[in-house]
């Protein structure tokens, strides 16, 4: 097998060479998605023949999506490659369910890519390389041109990024179409398998790839490099729109909490914009336009004290005194008994019982019965004063100024039967430790 040259006559090992140069500047190894189809082998057979990327003992990752009868031979092809280019191969099976609402193509892409980052995290690599080139890129922007996106969507794919866990994905191949690929791939004689799900017009992609590309291309001889043009001028305004969504955000985010009243007071376009950022900072997907623009009419008619609620991609949000908020997931209901322990590991938080003095709940309450923590389940009582009855919690969590979401999270501590203390509240005179007396301080720790 000749080995790729570096060189003006290699298009494929300069461009590898230059994203490595531009985005790799620290320790680490290299990875390379190997699917054992044309574009990945090629990229494969550059990295170990570039001197730059063999210096990162690269390794290759094959997922195996056990999607197709092929499955099998086509991880046969990728070991057989690594074995001839001395390069240690990776593989990693996943499960992908045929009947995810997103879609089996979709639900394919995650699993590949969450399959790519863990391999990649336990061999120590600094990066993924993956092999999409121009003519992908193209039809990703027809692809969501179609869905009617906005400018993040009609950005494509980025040629580099780095996640949050400090692994970057680099995409060196992104500027050279698919036919410069095709050139370097036959003049070397590889070998490389073909998804014979590619030629099936029922995945969007390739009907796209079929039907509308090549009657594109005979109208429009620029392509793919015209819109992959698009699609850089895209992630420009893209970025324009996040720049100015921070500004806009930056006097109305309270902690994460996102001033309503003020939000309203812009125009009506930077508004969308700011939520759509917003949403995105928090790692959701984008809302569709009939969405967001459901969620700015909520907010807009609410009530100042009205409770605005909504899901969006698995996340609630909720508005509490004019904030616009992340809620967190409902728990389910619980029950511990305490036994002295300085802490109690609840479902969505910890308890402290911390030393005090004079103040708290009493130490020698739990010889008086046990001590059980456990979720609200509606009709409880407390009393805070000693002059006046026990009063439904309920009224006094209303008076405390929590957000509803963070009222129905509080674990009560009951001794025996009675509600002897709420974390945020008080303790009930009954329960609580006298002047001088030992006690122990409630410190809720909820995860965030």
């Amino acid at each position: 097998m000749a080995s790729s040259r570096s060189s003006a006559a290699d298009p494929l090992a300069d461009a590898v060479a230059r994203a490595l140069a531009a985005h790799l500047t620290g320790p680490g190894r290299v990875a390379v998605a190997l699917s054992g189809g044309r574009d990945s082998v090629a990229l494969l057979c550059v990295v170990a023949a570039l001197p730059a990327a063999r210096a990162r003992e690269p390794i290759a990752i094959h997922v195996h999506h056990g999607l197709s009868a092929r499955a099998d031979a086509w991880q046969a092809s990728c070991a057989a490659l690594c074995a001839s280019l001395g390069v240690p191969l990776v593989v990693r099976r996943v499960s992908v369910d045929a009947a995810d609402p997103d879609g089996i193509e979709a639900a394919a892409r995650r699993a590949r890519y969450e399959a790519l980052a863990g391999a990649a995290n336990d061999a120590g690599a600094a990066a993924v390389l993956l092999a999409h080139h121009q003519d992908d890129q193209a039809e990703t922007l027809l692809l969501q041109l179609a869905r009617g996106a906005g400018p993040h969507g009609l950005s494509g794919m980025p040629a580099a990024r780095v996640d949050a866990r400090g692994l970057a994905w680099l995409r060196p191949l992104l500027g050279l179409p698919r036919s410069t690929i095709d050139a370097w791939v036959r003049a070397r004689g590889l070998a490389f398998v073909e998804d014979d799900s590619n030629v099936l017009p029922r995945h969007r992609r390739n009907a796209l790839r079929l039907s509308v590309v090549p009657a594109f291309a005979r109208v429009f001889p620029g392509y793919p490099g015209t819109l992959a043009r698009a699609a850089t001028l895209q992630a420009d305004a893209a970025r324009l729109t996040d720049d100015l969504a921070a500004l806009d955000l930056a006097p109305l985010d309270d902690v994460g909490r996102l001033d309503v009243a003020r939000l309203l007071q812009l125009p009506d376009y930077r508004v969308r914009n700011v939520l759509r950022h917003f949403l995105r900072r928090a790692g959701l997907r984008p809302p569709s336009a009939a969405r967001l623009e459901a969620l700015v009419g909520q907010l807009a008619c609410a009530r100042t004290d009205a409770r605005v609620e909504f899901v969006h991609d698995g996340a609630r949000f909720g508005v509490h005194r004019g904030h616009l908020q992340r809620r967190p997931a409902a728990q389910p209901a619980f029950e511990c008994t305490w036994h002295g322990e300085p802490e109690l590991v609840l479902p969505h938080g910890r308890l402290a019982f911390v030393d005090s003095v004079g103040a708290g709940l009493a130490a020698d309450t739990a010889a008086k019965a046990p001590i059980v923590v456990r979720s609200r389940s509606g009709g409880e009582r407390l009393g805070l004063d000693p002059s006046r009855p026990r009063r439904a919690l309920k009224a006094w969590l209303r008076e405390s100024g929590l957000p509803p979401w963070q009222r129905t999270a509080l674990p009560l501590v009951f001794c025996g039967d009675v509600l002897a203390a709420v974390p945020g509240l008080g303790v009930d005179p009954a329960f609580r430790a006298g002047p001088g007396a030992r006690g122990y301080r409630l410190d809720w720790r909820p995860d965030s």
